[in-house]
């Protein structure tokens, strides 16, 4: 027995101690990576880029991956569509690496950035979604500090997640972005009351069949539209690219 003694010592501490509650408050410097069950991200270009056009970008989730083609379909002869869809939620540390990696990968100078973010990240309280905004806000504006910036509220679910989405969740979430946009001037794309009246659009509890995602992307592009008449390609300066191309 004697000879077990501090092997048992050892184990113990490693299966008794409790696991950290992922809804600790803690500040978006000290928080970890919490990781979903399944984590993916979605990157779609332009199969042709005219230089002569202002480029777009779609940051989101799934929601704004389903609705992304009809965007890049009703905008083909204004502008350049590009997509970053991801799972990374605000708060997590991940994001930002993303982003970077993502302006990097693509070299191009972006003048309208349609930002949505909301429907993953669970794990993290809305305390800390909030206090991520101001870094991401930031982060995206040291991308492209001359881009014309659009929020977009998250859809509501059709039916609550008891360990994931609920529509509280999601109400205070929106009511904490919309609130620190508005406030920095930034455009509103209101999703979320757009698909309240399409509550039978549903194809699961989260996503839009077809015809809901065909209705998100008209409103979508109608905000965009507004901002791109405000876009002279040719008066931009032009950027360089990492790889050393000249890029607008």
């Amino acid at each position: 027995m004697s000879r077990l003694l501090p092997l048992l010592l050892l184990i113990v501490p490693l299966v008794a101690r409790p696991q950290q509650s992922a809804h600790v408050e803690q500040t978006p410097e000290t928080v970890g990576p919490v990781s979903e069950e399944i984590e993916w991200t979605w990157e779609v270009r332009p199969a042709h880029v005219d230089p002569k056009l202002p480029n777009v970008l779609l940051v989101g989730d799934s929601i704004t991956r389903n609705y992304y083609p009809d965007v890049e379909k009703k905008l083909s002869l204004a502008a350049n569509v590009y997509l970053l869809a991801s799972s990374t939620s605000l708060g997590d540390p991940r994001l930002s690496k993303q982003l970077a990696e993502f302006w990097s990968m693509e070299g191009v100078r972006f003048h309208v950035i349609h930002l949505s973010n909301g429907l993953h990240g669970w794990s993290y309280t809305e305390s800390q979604y909030g206090e991520a905004l101001p870094l991401f806000l930031t982060e995206v504006r040291s991308l492209a500090p001359d881009a014309h910036l659009i929020w977009t509220s998250s859809t509501a679910v059709r039916d609550d997640n008891a360990t994931g989405a609920t529509n509280a969740r999601i109400d205070a979430r929106n009511q904490i972005a919309s609130t620190f946009f508005k406030k920095h001037g930034i455009s509103i794309d209101d999703q979320h009351r757009l698909m309240l009246d399409h509550r039978d659009d549903y194809q699961d509890s989260v996503h839009f069949n077809e015809a809901g995602s065909a209705i998100q992307a008209e409103q979508a592009v109608a905000t965009i539209q507004k901002l791109l008449t405000k876009i002279r390609v040719s008066s931009l300066p032009v950027a360089r690219a990492p790889n050393g191309w000249q890029v607008r």
